[in-house]
């Protein structure tokens, strides 16, 4: 399969499927770490329905790294296109739309209420990335655009 990470400046919100969330805190990155996985990955998720693609990250944000003090901005919309080649005659182009945020994080709760083990602060990127065709691509945008 592969896969195409694009960056648009804007789309209809009703596209936006995904909110994902650059953190830091202080000089650090911060990472998350599911408890079903042993790799990293930046905080986000999908969106719920008749939710707003900010408050979808909001959510995501607090429920992935108890992140409870914190300034949030958007950084652009970004598009994944996953290609595969055709199968019995079937072919598969998905394009799924998601909206990327930085996200200054001054304070977190003592514990984690969700799916994910741990939260990871770091100075270095993490070797082991749970989506490494994706997460990195999003990143190199922050930093293109001067978020970073």
């Amino acid at each position: 399969m592969i896969i195409k990470v694009q960056f648009y400046d804007e789309v209809d919100e009703c596209l936006l499927r995904f909110a994902v969330i650059i953190a830091r805190s202080g000089d650090q990155w911060v990472f998350c770490k599911h408890r079903e996985r042993d790799t990293y990955e930046i905080p986000g998720g999908h969106r719920e329905p008749g939710e707003k693609i900010e408050d979808t990250a909001r959510r995501e944000l607090y429920e992935e790294t108890g992140a409870t003090c914190y300034t949030l901005r958007p950084v652009c919309v970004y598009s994944v296109l996953r290609s595969a080649p055709e199968q019995a005659g079937i072919s598969e182009n998905e394009e799924s739309f998601g909206m990327l945020y930085y996200a200054q994080i001054e304070a977190f709760e003592p514990e984690l209420h969700s799916e994910i083990e741990k939260i990871l602060l770091t100075e270095e990127l993490p070797r082991r990335w749970t989506y490494p065709e994706i997460q990195p691509e999003l990143l190199e945008e922050a930093r293109r655009r001067g978020i970073l």
